[in-house]
């Protein structure tokens, strides 16, 4: 959560999309920003359990591959509303997995079996396979740009991790036109380190609502 901030507050100054992919070294948990620590507490049984600097609702991190992306606001994606930034990073998804050879689709409606629990039932524009989601995520846009939190599971057992996200690449390019070069992630290292200790790792931010 430290470097996905990170990357919000520093998007800007690089001038294009960033994005993050990686997996967790233990069992977690994440929650929206929103949402109250005691209602969700006794959701999961997955510790850490960590508010999220974006919205939407609980999400396990036990076996999911999650990624980030950040938009600068000079980028069009910045000026999409809400729902259309929504459907556009699954169609994204959806494109990248269909290089995998795996076919998908986006939820045309909500059924919101578990609210408050992103991958109890579906929202609008979810990404689904065989009927079943197995994709969402949650934004926040401010001054600095806009950051999107995905998570998908469960995993496809017919993908490879590393296919799957080269074909994000290849997706994002061919969808967005955006061009790929590495991020230098130790130049930044402090500033995650920090909010990490100081905010992600303590009550006072997981705990204030």
């Amino acid at each position: 959560m430290a470097w996905d901030e990170v990357l919000l507050e520093r998007v800007g100054t690089v001038g294009s999309p960033i994005l993050r992919t990686y997996s967790w070294s233990e069992p977690a948990a994440t929650f929206g920003y929103f949402q109250p620590y005691s209602e969700v507490a006794s959701w999961t049984h997955l510790r850490p359990l960590i508010r999220r600097p974006t919205g939407g609702g609980l999400v396990p991190h036990d076996h999911d591959w999650t990624y980030c992306v950040a938009i600068p606001p000079s980028h069009w994606w910045y000026e999409l509303k809400a729902v259309e930034s929504y459907a556009r990073v699954h169609e994204w998804l959806k494109l990248a997995f269909a290089k995998t050879g795996l076919k998908t689709e986006l939820a045309p409606c909500c059924d919101p079996a578990g609210p408050g629990q992103c991958f109890i039932g579906a929202e609008k524009s979810d990404l689904l396979c065989g009927g079943r989601k197995i994709a969402g995520a949650a934004q926040r846009r401010n001054k600095l740009g806009l950051l999107i939190q995905g998570s998908i599971q469960p995993v496809p057992e017919s993908v490879k991790r590393a296919s799957w996200e080269k074909a994000l690449r290849e997706a994002g390019t061919e969808m967005n036109g955006t061009r790929w070069h590495p991020f230098d992630f130790d130049a930044h290292k402090n500033l995650a380190h920090e909010l990490a200790e100081q905010k992600y790792s303590g009550r006072t931010y997981n705990e204030k609502r």
